[in-house]
């Protein structure tokens, strides 16, 4: 087998679940651009690091991090919603749709994510 081993499930910021992929992310909001920034240590696990220029109000913030997951998965708007942490800067989404190709995908990205990081 060559190349680097893959990760291990449990230190991924999301799982596999019936209905898609159960994604946790670490939210900061009033940020100057919108951006998934790789991966970031919470007290709940590994989550994603995000960043939206959207303010806390009246669910601008939440509204705007689902935007940015279904962008940054390539999938529809409406496949992404929040489960958890409404008011929380730690958040838990639902990406409808193939579990397990929705996490390779968004192994992929965080892979390339990486790979910009270096070579900027």
């Amino acid at each position: 087998m060559t190349g680097k081993p893959r990760p291990d499930a449990a230190a991924m910021p999301w799982r596999v679940a019936v209905t898609g992929l159960l994604v946790r992310v670490r939210l900061t909001p009033k940020a100057s651009r919108d951006a998934v920034e790789g991966l970031e240590s919470t007290a709940d696990g590994p989550a994603l690091k995000a960043r939206v220029r959207a303010v806390p109000e009246d669910g601008a913030a939440n509204a705007a991090v689902e935007k940015l997951i279904a962008a940054w998965l390539g999938v529809a708007k409406s496949a992404v919603s929040l489960t958890a942490g409404g008011k929380s800067r730690v958040k838990t989404l639902i990406v409808a749709g193939d579990g397990a190709a929705l996490a390779a995908a968004a192994e992929l990205r965080l892979i390339e994510a990486g790979k910009e990081k270096r070579d900027a």
